[in-house]
């Protein structure tokens, strides 16, 4: 297992380039990570959920995404409250000071997904959440070392050079826990140097010397991991890419698989930014996406507080075009109605008026992989939906595109304004290509999954360069 001490060390990163290693090496592994909390989801093969980066491990391994690679997803809807998925299915949505009394139950789910991937295969390779040195979580923990302890999983700390003090954050990591956690370490790596590593040669031996632990090498920072999924909406682009085509998506408080941008930002000729608060739509952008939310009314309100609306209004007459993927596609609409209260208190927000639209929240989840034709280029291409609720409306009358042969989202009358349901659309390169020519973009020739599949072998070699992968492979013999 390998824990961090703290929040964004490169834990995924890390867990995803040893699946790549354990992999090319002719081992049958597979990811795990107990608790995540993350609203950038995938759709498994069960027709569940899971963290996005389980699904980029699962990948690295050459699997399809399980529910048992993350029995235990939370998906905030506010500062104080998440909804609890449980082994891929909504559970409840519960508060944050009320969440540890549902921790008993949900560790025999996550044992119980752990034991069936140790019959399955050769090797697991677990994630940490946050940091064990967080010890006022300590009591019922399932993310870390309470996990850790129950499954008997020896356990690798990670360290981050790159935000400074790594020699206090694994030292002081080893001085907080309580010593029967911290027997479970049994070594430490450091991450993401930038620079000669052998500048670092003396602050190493003295962590191994006050630690005890085994030092199992020192990762230079990984340049190509942007090209990765990202899991957290904190690695967001500012902006990215060329020029030609300008595709500005707003960055809501609660956005939600903000991995849909991910080809963009790597396609030739398309310039992506991410809007963060209190910023204008720029007057010379071609496409607006909204992007998908998990707190759909909320993120309408905040949507409002930047101003964002009135420049959708100026945008779309000046010519430009907008695009609503999920929840996204719910604020265009005229209104959204939530009268169950699923997410969050009972009542109706009117939406933006661009797209002739109703919806209606519904406890009722949708979870699937889907395959589509998009109604405006005839391209066929793959997706996956994930939302609750349902829209209707006479703009549904010009559907974006066909399920079979049953018409999804909806486009206005002049055709600029367009939603849908469909995450993941872009990954497909033919219909990437021909959305985007539709709005003047040239040939881009970008292999998105091909890309993606390369970076994992490039980050399974950088590790393999540095660390000693032998040995972190042989701590779970």
């Amino acid at each position: 297992m390998i824990q961090g001490t703290g929040s964004n060390v490169g834990k995924s990163l890390l867990v995803a380039g040893l699946c790549r290693a354990a992999r090319r090496r002719g081992l049958r592994v597979a990811p795990f990570k107990p608790q995540n909390m993350s609203n950038n989801a995938a759709v498994t093969v069960e027709g569940g959920e899971i963290g996005r980066a389980q699904a980029l491990q699962a990948l690295a391994s050459g699997l399809q995404p399980r529910v048992d690679m993350n029995p235990v997803l939370l998906k905030p809807e506010s500062d104080r409250g998440a909804q609890v998925v449980v082994q891929g299915q909504r559970l409840t949505t519960v508060q944050a000071r009320d969440y540890a009394s549902l921790k008993p139950q949900l560790l025999e789910r996550v044992l119980e997904s752990f034991g069936r991937l140790k019959a399955d295969y050769d090797l697991v390779l677990a994630e940490g959440a946050g940091s064990p040195a967080e010890v006022n979580l300590r009591d019922r923990d399932i993310a870390n070392m309470g996990f850790a302890r129950a499954a008997e999983v020896p356990v690798l700390l990670a360290g981050d050079i790159d935000r400074g003090g790594v020699i206090a954050q694994l030292v002081g990591t080893q001085a907080v826990i309580d010593p029967a956690d911290a027997a479970m370490i049994v070594g430490f790596l450091v991450n993401k140097f930038r620079g000669d590593p052998r500048l670092f040669d003396e602050g190493y031996r003295f962590i191994e010397r006050r630690t005890g632990w085994r030092g199992f090498g020192v990762l230079p920072y990984f340049p190509e991991a942007w090209k990765l999924p990202a899991e957290d909406a904190l690695d967001l682009p500012a902006e990215s890419g060329g020029r030609e085509l300008k595709v500005v998506c707003l960055g809501l408080s609660r956005i939600a698989n903000f991995d849909d941008l991910d080809p963009l930002a790597l396609e030739p000729g398309v310039s992506l930014s991410v809007l963060g608060p209190g910023r204008p739509i720029p007057g010379d952008c071609d496409l607006v996406i909204l992007p998908g939310s998990k707190s759909t009314r909320g993120d309408l309100d905040f949507l409002r507080a930047q101003g964002w609306d009135v420049d959708l209004t100026a945008h779309r007459r000046r010519g430009g075009r907008v695009l609503g993927i999920c929840g996204g596609y719910q604020m265009l609409g005229r209104t959204l109605c939530d009268p169950q209260g699923i997410e969050g208190p009972p009542g109706e927000t009117p939406g933006l008026g661009l797209l002739d639209i109703e919806t209606e929240m519904t406890a009722a989840k949708r979870l699937s992989e889907t395959r589509a034709v998009h109604a405006a280029t005839g391209q066929g291409f793959a997706g996956y939906e994930i939302h609750m609720g349902r829209s209707a409306g006479p703009d549904r009358a010009r559907p974006f595109a066909f399920v079979d042969g049953q018409p999804e989202g909806a486009v206005s009358a002049d055709g600029r304004v367009c939603g849908s349901y469909l995450h993941g659309m872009f990954r497909d390169d033919a219909f990437r290509a021909a959305f985007l020519r539709e709005l003047g973009a040239g040939p881009g020739g970008l292999r998105y999954d091909q890309t993606v599949e390369d970076t994992l072998d490039a980050l399974a070699q950088h590790m393999e360069a540095h660390l000693d992968v032998s040995g972190l492979l042989d701590l779970a013999l």
